[in-house]
């Protein structure tokens, strides 16, 4: 029984990330396929070059909202529940493995043919279940580093880095700090693209179009 409940809720973890935010409301909002803009992500930066401030603002709400959902689930699970119908000594490792569900739903979401986001906004929202002072430090360390350089993607990798020392610095469990370390590598390798532009000095700023899709468009 504890088994197939735990697998339940890995599963609807991973459809929860897979919620495919950004595409749904750019093809609301402008009839378009957002995964044939820009970066291709239908993440909320792409969403803010395509459509502008306010769609990008919503799509990264939903998107924090749904990994908060999938992991607060499991947590409420053992908060409430009045039987011991899991074992407590696998609430972390079973948050874990909902929180990585999530995230890969996200980026691999089964609405979209297995396409989708970069997964730091869903990464966001497993911090702040999993613990908010890593969440707020790895947020800070974002915001200073796309305050310096204005670029979104080199601002992600820099908050996955902060929050592999958060989470040393703080002693979190070893779930967590398992879950930083494969979740920091995760979002590094959906940024690939964006670290060969930064490398070549092409990644473009806030505000700016990929300049692979300007040169199309003149």
């Amino acid at each position: 029984m504890a088994a197939a409940i735990s697998g339940l809720l890995v599963i609807l973890g991973y459809l929860l990330g897979s919620i495919p935010t950004g595409y749904l409301i750019v093809r609301l909002i402008k009839g378009i396929d957002i995964r044939q803009q820009g970066s291709g992500s239908t993440g909320a930066t792409n969403v803010l070059r395509t459509v502008g401030k306010m769609a990008a603002i919503a799509v990264l709400i939903i998107d924090i909202l749904k990994a908060v959902l999938a992991v607060g689930i499991v947590k409420l699970l053992y908060i409430f529940s009045p039987l011991d119908i899991i074992p407590l000594d696998w609430k972390y490792w079973l948050m874990i493995a909902a929180a990585i569900a999530a995230i890969v739903g996200h980026s691999k979401s089964i609405f979209l043919n297995f396409t989708g986001g970069k997964s730091v906004a869903s990464s966001l929202g497993v911090l702040l279940v999993l613990n908010p002072l890593v969440a707020l430090g790895a947020l800070a360390s974002f915001l200073l580093m796309l305050a310096i350089t204005r670029i979104v993607s080199l601002s992600s990798i820099t908050g996955a880095i902060a929050v592999n020392i958060l989470m040393i610095v703080l002693n979190q469990p070893l779930p967590y700090l398992l879950f930083s370390v494969l979740a920091g590598i995760y979002v590094i390798i959906r940024h690939k693209n964006n670290i060969s532009r930064i490398i070549q000095g092409t990644e473009p700023k806030i505000g700016q179009k990929l300049q692979e899709e300007a040169n199309t468009m003149s």
